[in-house]
């Protein structure tokens, strides 16, 4: 159950061709069907699939004080008793970036290999406007 100012979100969402079917609870207690033409859920939907797991707010917590490199991320993560290789630790920053949450600032030449990406946190905030202003 996710917690938003103190109120319970309990829905099941289905996505139908940006056509959302949300499960609610009508003021009699009983469930009912109801779609949601909102571009904005789409957005909403993509942000929360990217912060659904806790290692991904563990990689946010890593590099909020400046860009990191790959590999200090992964050793920063590791720190904190995550367990994860650098094969997932690449999944989990692909999702953040597909989501708009980080991206690449660079390119770090680290012991003679390939170069390190660097990443940073694209946005502090999220904001997710709930109609079309």
């Amino acid at each position: 159950m996710l917690k938003v100012s103190g109120f319970s979100l309990y829905h099941k969402i289905y996505n139908l061709d940006c056509n959302i079917q949300v499960k609610d609870w009508n003021s009699d207690g009983m469930c009912m069907d109801r779609e949601l033409n909102n571009r904005n859920f789409e957005e909403f939907r993509r942000i929360v699939r990217a912060l659904h797991c806790p290692t991904r707010w563990l990689i946010i917590d890593c590099i909020e004080d400046g860009a990191k490199s790959t590999k200090e991320i992964l050793d920063c993560l590791l720190k904190k008793d995550e367990r994860i290789t650098q094969t997932g630790l690449y999944y989990h920053l692909s999702e953040l970036k597909n989501a708009g949450i980080v991206e690449i600032a660079g390119y770090r030449e680290e012991g003679g290999g390939a170069p390190q990406k660097v990443w940073k946190l694209k946005v502090k905030k999220i904001v997710i406007p709930l109609v079309k202003e």
